[in-house]
């Protein structure tokens, strides 16, 4: 089975699909105890992140026990930027010790070889296709830039981003040109991810919903579109584009270059679809809440999106956001199974 034969990448391309895919972004993660066992041997969660063999395992776990119908390499977005000279560690949640604040910090930040700075990378995609074979394909995945600028200036998670937006506000010649070292860290990392075997990759903008158009207009659309301009085998590994937030933006999200558009479960699909379905492919956008609902709750909800979109190729079925480590994981696999059982053609 080649690549293109995915069903994934087949509804990406908005090719002939016998039913809609699934996937769940946070898939590989906490609301499973196979996880939990893992993350527990490996000692800490950056471990996991290097470790070839365990982050494999883990990546595998929902394709064995849930039924999705693809494997998201496990990571982190924050990794990267160890290479970059980023004292990152996630005692208490994702901190960095050296944030970036001036000029100088961001002369300072290094354009790594993501083969030196993350050789672990490599191995874990290679391995997850070496070990996956033809059964789903794999998807990898960066941060956007302007999301991985938010935590190196802040220094970590903010509710506010009061920082990083006074230095894009106050400075836009110092937010450019640490835009621009970002992006051409990410064009590097996600052709690497490419090349060592992945079969579709995300860009997670978590944060670039804080912006009005206008600002997001003029700070991030470039380095999107310079992005997904610079990733290689265009039309063969579909490329997304995931804002949380974003649903003012998604016109803008449609001509970035993306091929697939990721919202959150606050647009409605059907109106998405007529807004940029034309341009793009869709996917989600279930709220995560509904998986704490009873299972005939849960059916519903999923026929509601699939009905909404309707029967044509190009929606991809997933979560508005990650899921939830207190999810019970049978009712991740009733939502999986209600999206096949409802959505053959």
């Amino acid at each position: 089975m080649s690549q293109r034969e995915h069903l994934l990448v087949r509804a990406a391309f908005k090719q002939e699909i016998e039913r809609t895919p699934v996937w769940v972004m946070r898939q590989a993660g906490r609301y499973l105890k196979e996880y939990r066992e893992v993350r527990e041997k490996a000692g800490s969660f950056l471990n996991l992140c290097m470790h070839t063999e365990m982050a494999a395992e883990v990546s595998i776990q929902p394709l064995d026990l849930i039924g999705v119908d693809a494997v998201i390499m496990f990571s982190d977005i924050l990794t990267p930027l160890i290479g970059m000279g980023m004292d990152l560690n996630f005692d208490n949640g994702p901190k960095f010790n050296n944030p970036v604040r001036n000029e100088a910090d961001i002369d300072a930040l290094k354009l790594p070889d993501p083969d030196e700075s993350t050789p672990y990378v490599g191995s874990i995609l290679r391995l997850l296709r070496s070990e996956i074979k033809d059964r789903a394909p794999v998807i990898g995945f960066a941060g956007a830039p302007f999301t991985l600028a938010s935590y190196m200036v802040e220094g970590g998670s903010s509710k506010l981003f009061q920082v990083v937006k006074t230095l894009f506000f106050n400075r836009p010649d110092l937010a450019r040109k640490l835009m621009k070292k970002l992006t051409r860290m990410t064009i590097d990392y996600l052709n690497y991810q490419i090349e060592n075997g992945a079969q579709m990759v995300q860009l997670f903008d978590t944060w670039a919903g804080i912006f009005s158009v206008d600002d997001f207009r003029e700070f991030i659309f470039p380095s999107i579109q310079e992005i997904f301009a610079g990733l290689n085998d265009q039309g063969k590994v579909p490329r997304v584009y995931y804002i949380n937030g974003g649903h003012h933006l998604l016109k803008l999200a449609a001509q970035s270059g993306a091929d697939v558009v990721g919202l959150d479960w606050r647009p409605d699909l059907g109106e998405t679809k007529r807004l940029i379905g034309d341009q793009v492919a869709l996917q989600g956008n279930l709220d995560p809440n509904v998986l704490f609902c009873e299972p005939e709750v849960i059916k519903a909800k999923v026929k509601e999106i699939l009905d909404k979109f309707g029967p044509q190729s190009g929606h991809i079925f997933n979560l508005g956001h990650g899921i939830d480590k207190e999810v019970n994981p049978d009712h991740l696999r009733v939502m999986v199974q209600a999206v096949k059982d409802l959505s053959v053609r």
